[in-house]
């Protein structure tokens, strides 16, 4: 074990892939993926930090050791797990997008189910009066937007609060190739960005972990005990293909790719394929003109997503699921042409927009460039010092080879 120290205490924890195989095995996504090894699968690195502790997981249906959710690994070893907190979506992932999810008890184990994102987004102090320690492993995608980040935010900041250490069993970011987007002004901050990152940053959520920490971005001052468990046979070039749908409306890795480039739509009247089928795989509007968006499609109340833009409308838009994979896997940008194409072609460019694009782009600078017409060059040409700044910071607190 290798401790590290910023502002606070950050250990880390390597386990060479050599010796691994045997003992925990490999299901076809992982073996498909060269043989990464998450953090989760790596037993020996931090079971012996558990034992005689009261565990609280911090986790959902992505918490998985092979074919066996980690919660149901630790109770088999004899750990004691006290209690369950889930992010949105809720521990099985079936919740829609911004679904209030309620606690409740299994009635299996006895374990409470304490939901992050229902009464409260954050742990009470009351909720962590019981815990010893907290083991944290969730499945990130390496957007801003996307709400585990924060949550893991939440979770080290009231730990750090009460001296609760935390374990981040990290896991590899299918986006982990490039780092891209304007970096939040702190003037858009919300629950959909925190902190001063773009909205690709490159790290996995271990990484980002480390960085929050590191940067003293807490909001109290007390040291953050942070443990890493690190990926095994993984750098920032590597390919992973997810083995478990991290949400809803992320089903295929078609989505993950294409999530950065068109969450900036859910800004807009733009529909990106909620209640279809292949959510975050196209996109499309009643009013954009047919024969320059020629794939017909029309929203409907589903389960992962009840009320979903354009409900009930059909939409004329692009199809974007015949695009290569390999493709995408080698984007190292954001594809600003969707949203230029989108807005140019729009009748009615005061609806165009809506409150809430701010808040994705993280500034308010990105709708006024694309009204008065910049290109995606001009736009990402704004972005570069910015960049230029965050992926000095994020260097430090990298864990694995990058990508340059």
């Amino acid at each position: 074990m290798r401790t590290v120290n910023f502002l606070c205490t950050i250990s880390l924890v390597f386990l060479l892939t050599s010796g691994v195989q045997h003992l925990y095995g490999f299901n076809d996504p992982i073996r498909q993926s060269g043989q990464i090894i998450p953090g989760a699968w790596q037993k020996d690195a931090y079971m012996h930090l558990l034992e005689e502790k009261r565990v609280a997981v911090a986790g959902n249906h992505t918490s998985m050791v092979a074919d066996r959710h980690l919660v149901d690994t630790l109770l088999s070893s004899g750990i004691k797990v006290v209690k369950v907190f889930s992010p949105e979506h809720g521990f099985r992932g079936e919740a829609a997008d911004g679904e209030l999810v309620e606690s409740y008890v299994d009635t299996e184990t006895g374990i409470p189910v304490i939901s992050l994102y229902g009464r409260n987004r954050r742990p009470t102090k009351e909720q962590l009066d019981d815990v010893d320690i907290i083991l944290f492993d969730i499945q990130d995608v390496g957007a801003r937007f996307y709400t585990y980040i924060s949550t893991m935010t939440f979770i080290l900041e009231e730990a750090s609060r009460k001296g609760i250490p935390v374990i981040v069993l990290d896991r590899p970011n299918p986006n982990r190739h490039y780092v891209d987007g304007p970096v939040l002004d702190p003037d858009y901050v919300s629950f959909i960005g925190l902190h001063p990152v773009p909205i690709v940053y490159g790290m996995t959520i271990g990484e980002y972990a480390r960085m929050v920490c590191g940067e003293a971005w807490l909001i109290y001052d007390e040291q953050c005990d942070l443990t890493v468990i690190t990926v095994a046979g993984y750098d920032h070039t590597s390919r992973y293909d997810l083995p478990v749908p991290p949400s809803p409306n992320l089903p295929n890795m078609h989505a993950v790719y294409l999530y950065p480039s068109l969450c900036l739509f859910e800004g807009t009247d733009i529909s990106i394929g909620r209640g279809t089928a292949h959510p975050f795989q196209v996109f499309g509007h009643p009013d954009l003109p047919e024969d320059q968006f020629p794939f017909p499609f029309t929203p409907k109340s589903v389960s992962a997503s009840p009320n979903p833009p354009q409900l009930g409308n059909n939409c004329f838009g692009r199809d974007l699921r015949d695009l290569p994979l390999d493709e995408l896997r080698q984007k190292n940008q954001i594809n600003l042409e969707y949203i230029l194409e989108a807005y140019a072609h729009f009748p009615v460019k005061e609806d165009f927009f809506n409150r809430g694009f701010e808040i994705r782009a993280g500034n308010n600078l990105l709708r006024y460039q694309i009204k008065v017409g910049y290109t995606a060059e001009d736009i990402r040409n704004s972005w570069q010092k910015d960049l230029d700044a965050f992926k000095k910071i994020r260097a430090k607190y990298l864990l694995y080879p990058d990508y340059e």
